[in-house]
């Protein structure tokens, strides 16, 4: 694997790192105890959002103060993060980063499996959520071209968010990053979140519900039948796992995107008892450079806003087997051109000379230009 052989493809879990048993309680009544927390990193990326939704209730500044003194605050070198100015004015893109490792204090080579980009229109109120695919082939400064989802093992999120920024011509100057502990017990606490389980997802789900609940020290039903139904956290991580069905991990980040939305939609709705309690589950598993004043303007905007759209990224991708398998955009011109004029109206986008180099860089690698389509 020569330079990307210190990047772990299969996530370590270390078998002394266990959580206390903390009772909580879920619906099917059992009562989640120790146990390793084995899960995919698209519910990673809920915890992000919750952390902004549960800040929604008018409960007083110093109480919520005290609630944000929680979350790890980490800040980047802004000067070092590629920033574009390339962008429509009036748009807010906050990275959001779900890593493979449980301790956020240190990076210990965890690649962001989930990377979603929220783009946030301040004049429309409508928020727009970019998956970037998580094998996508990208220039990572310092290591060539790789995965886009080896940057944060390489150098955190600073590295992690320059590649964004590098590669797609974004400005992105905020993140938020979350591990993997919390996620069931936030979904069990909003009482679950309704889904359409299609008829070729019914038999997967049911594979590996059992195999979610083994990670959690669980015990939980399986599905019945296909159709709309409520999912509790063990059923609704696990239909964020699967992608052996048609659409296959392209297919799974929609499924991603689905379980925040309809998150997203229940806790604008949610009392001020269970928001608290996911308050005190989440927040400790969060790592941002936002600030809590920011945090607050945020929040207070967030109310009235609401997820308009969700696509995956690159539009246009090819597989492509070389040192490993790798998803190249085809091309990274072309794409990111359509990214600009589609996400934020920009019709009259020109792409800088940067990205152009490092799209000709893959298309001398790969083989694949416009033609390959």
């Amino acid at each position: 694997m020569g330079k990307h052989s210190n990047v772990r493809e299969t996530p370590r879990r270390g078998g002394n790192n266990r959580r206390q048993a903390r009772g909580v309680q879920t619906r099917n009544g059992n009562i989640r105890q120790n146990g390793k927390t084995k899960m995919k990193a698209w519910k990673k990326v809920l915890i992000a959002l919750v952390l902004i939704l549960v800040i929604l209730a008018g409960c007083g500044f110093g109480y919520i103060q005290s609630k944000l003194g929680k979350i790890n605050f980490v800040e980047l070198d802004k000067e070092e993060l590629g920033i574009s100015d390339n962008v429509s004015k009036g748009f807010r893109n906050i990275a959001l980063l779900a890593v493979d490792s449980r301790n956020l204090k240190t990076n210990d080579g965890s690649r962001s499996d989930g990377l979603i980009v929220c783009s946030i229109n301040e004049n429309t109120k409508e928020i727009r959520l970019i998956s970037v695919y998580r094998d996508t082939y990208v220039q990572v400064e310092g290591h060539g071209l790789t995965k886009i989802t080896h940057a944060y093992a390489y150098g955190g999120p600073q590295l992690a968010v320059k590649t964004l920024n590098t590669n797609l011509d974004l400005n992105i100057s905020e993140f938020v990053t979350v591990n993997f502990e919390a996620v069931a017990d936030a979904i069990d606490l909003m009482g679950g979140i309704e889904i359409n389980i299609e008829q070729e997802e019914l038999s997967q789900m049911n594979k590996y519900i059992k195999d979610t609940a083994n990670n959690l020290g669980e015990t939980c039903p399986t599905l019945t039948s296909a159709g709309k139904q409520t999912l509790n956290g063990i059923q609704a991580v696990t239909y964020g796992r699967i992608r052996k069905t048609t659409g296959g991990d392209y297919k799974r980040t929609e499924r991603m995107r689905t379980v925040i939305m309809k998150a997203f939609e229940k806790a604008k709705k949610m009392d001020l008892g269970t928001l608290n309690q996911i308050i005190d589950s989440v927040l400790p598993k969060i790592q941002t450079n936002i600030t809590t004043d920011s945090l607050l303007g945020l929040a207070t905007q967030l109310i009235s806003y609401s997820i308009t759209d969700s696509i995956g990224w690159p539009y246009d991708t090819k597989g492509k087997t070389l040192d490993a398998w790798y998803g190249v955009p085809v091309t990274l011109e072309t794409n990111v051109i359509q990214l600009h004029q589609e996400v934020f109206g920009q019709t009259d986008y020109v792409l800088p000379d940067s990205v152009k180099q490092i799209s000709n860089q893959i298309i001398n690698k790969t083989g694949y230009n416009a033609s390959s389509k």
